[in-house]
């Protein structure tokens, strides 16, 4: 059967015939779940979440009401085929949040595991965005946004289309993100500008003192050495090879948009 025989549907919920709800899962009042929709098991739809068509969505996750899962696209280049939206597992999104299906006929946008949305924002299409992040209300992810595991982004934020931000990159509230955001340094200013180390982001992450270390070097390398960013990149390389520097390196490299500066 479509709908497991342990999960709970509301009297008033819409569900599509052909739409799979897993076990245990609840589905609240007054939501409405398209067809070639997927919902894996112990997951919560509150009253008024709408779940449109050809989104797939794990287990155990948290939708509160007025979410609204797999939009059209807000591009001028949507043409109305089938694209899609993916969400992984354990996560937990508050109320009054849209997040869109790829623009591409045949794309994705992507979200992972665990990761907490508070209120009232929008996940662009196309976006990826990875696990155990923290996004905080009123904040919006343009199209085509990466963003990496653990990072933080406070509210109000407003990101860039195309634009990256790094693995435990800590992005304070009201900032505008239109360039990469390297991994593991804060982040604030109208115009986002780095700060120095998340070291309490690096600290709950069970970063080790040398690891810290490091990663202040890479900083002053990146930012304050007035070096060449090539030249800078080099040295951090040579001089602090770690695979947490390591892979700022690679970030920097593989950015197109550019960095930010401090």
């Amino acid at each position: 059967m479509p709908v497991d025989p342990s999960a709970y549907v509301a009297p008033t919920a819409r569900v599509h015939p052909d739409a799979v709800i897993g076990p245990q899962t609840r589905v609240g009042e007054f939501v409405v779940v398209e067809q070639d929709v997927v919902i894996g098991a112990g997951c919560l739809l509150e009253p008024y979440v709408l779940v449109k068509r050809w989104t797939t969505i794990g287990d155990r996750n948290e939708f509160s009401a007025g979410v609204i899962l797999g939009t059209d696209p807000l591009d001028k280049n949507f043409t109305g085929e089938r694209s899609y939206l993916i969400i992984g597992n354990g996560n937990k999104i508050r109320e009054h949040w849209t997040i869109s299906r790829g623009t591409a006929p045949e794309s994705k946008t992507i979200v992972g595991n665990d990761n907490f949305v508070m209120t009232s924002g929008h996940i662009a299409h196309n976006c990826i965005v990875g696990s155990n992040i923290v996004v905080a209300s009123c904040s919006l992810l343009a199209g085509y946004v990466e963003v990496e595991d653990q990072a933080f982004i406070s509210g109000g934020v407003v990101v860039h289309q195309f634009s990256k931000i790094g693995r435990l990159a800590m992005i304070a509230g009201n900032v505008r993100v239109n360039s990469d955001v390297p991994p593991f340094f804060m982040y604030s200013d109208f115009n986002i500008a780095a700060k120095g180390l998340n070291l309490v982001g690096l600290k709950r992450a069970g970063f080790k003192l040398a690891e810290v270390s490091a990663l202040k070097a890479a900083y002053k390398l990146l930012f304050r050495s007035n070096l060449k960013l090539e030249d800078a990149l080099a040295r951090i390389e040579a001089e602090v090879p770690t695979p947490h520097t390591l892979h700022l390196v690679e970030f920097v490299r593989s950015s197109k948009r550019g960095i930010c500066r401090e």
